[in-house]
């Protein structure tokens, strides 16, 4: 048994998002981690066996596979496999100021398999995202951001319901999100949500966990800064206003905050 578990990096240094056609050539792969990516993989062809943290998923194509970053995996297929695999960077989703999308990706990231009603659309938002992947993502982000909101749509509408074993905390996982994208306003503080949902900020925690391996502070954190770019970005508001706004009594801290997540300070990012 290995000492170190294998980390495997197939991005493009430099790029968010990367598409490409599933090698035909893989059969047998030794257990391995990603390196710090979501990796969504279709398969149109191919039979054998998917083990994601040591459960065995049958490939029975048109077959969808989401694999966590923190996620062990490795294939046994044993017949020609077809299909494609979709890498996406943490630094796609902070950019992107969808919240339809990132709900997509949040119950996405729930799930380690579902099966493909509609394979001829699959394929063909898979087609047109690997065109479009290959042009300069500053030139196209808008449209590769609507093919892969077009392209989990339509995978998850037949997606199976949670395992009853942990629909608690997925269902309260997902009350969290929905409350968070869905009300206009921003509340800088977990346990108002926790009280929102009729539990602990130690429940909603461990329920977010649970479902995408954050905590409830990082999520939050997210909706936070998402919300604080569109406002830098769509109005005129000042950085004092737009941090009174997200509930920071000091605006040198909502200044620090920003800058720790988003990795500029809000002034850059609104010069940018």
């Amino acid at each position: 048994m290995p000492s170190k578990l294998n980390i495997k990096d197939k991005s493009d240094t430099g790029t968010l998002i990367k598409i490409s056609p599933f090698r035909k050539d893989i059969r047998k792969t030794e257990p391995h981690k990603h390196n710090s990516y979501f990796e969504i993989v279709y398969l149109s062809k191919g039979k054998g066996v998917h083990y994601i943290d040591n459960n065995g998923y049958p490939i029975h194509p048109p077959i969808v596979f989401f694999i966590r970053k923190e996620q062990v995996h490795n294939w046994h297929i044993t017949s020609s496999p077809d299909g494609y695999v979709l890498i996406l960077k943490k630094t796609f989703v902070e950019r992107s100021l969808d919240n339809e999308l990132k709900k997509l990706l949040a119950k996405a990231s729930t799930l380690s398999s579902t099966p493909v009603k509609n394979a001829s659309a699959v394929n063909g938002l898979f087609k047109m995202l690997v065109s479009e992947n290959n042009t300069s993502i500053e030139m196209n982000f808008t449209v590769i951001e609507g093919l892969l909101k077009a392209l989990l749509a339509k995978i998850l509408e037949t997606a199976p319901p949670y395992n009853q074993q942990n629909r608690y905390k997925l269902d309260l996982f997902e009350s969290f999100r929905e409350i968070l994208y869905q009300r206009s306003e921003v509340k800088n503080n977990v346990a108002y949500y926790a009280r929102l949902l009729n539990t602990t900020p130690q429940n909603l925690n461990a329920a977010c966990r649970k479902a995408v391996n954050q905590s409830s502070t990082e999520i939050l954190a997210e909706r936070i800064i998402s919300e604080a770019k569109r406002l830098l970005y769509y109005t005129d508001n000042t950085i004092s206003e737009i941090s009174l706004m997200l509930e920071f009594n000091d605006p040198s801290h909502f200044i620090k905050y920003f800058k720790r997540h988003a990795g500029l300070t809000p002034r850059a990012f609104r010069m940018q």
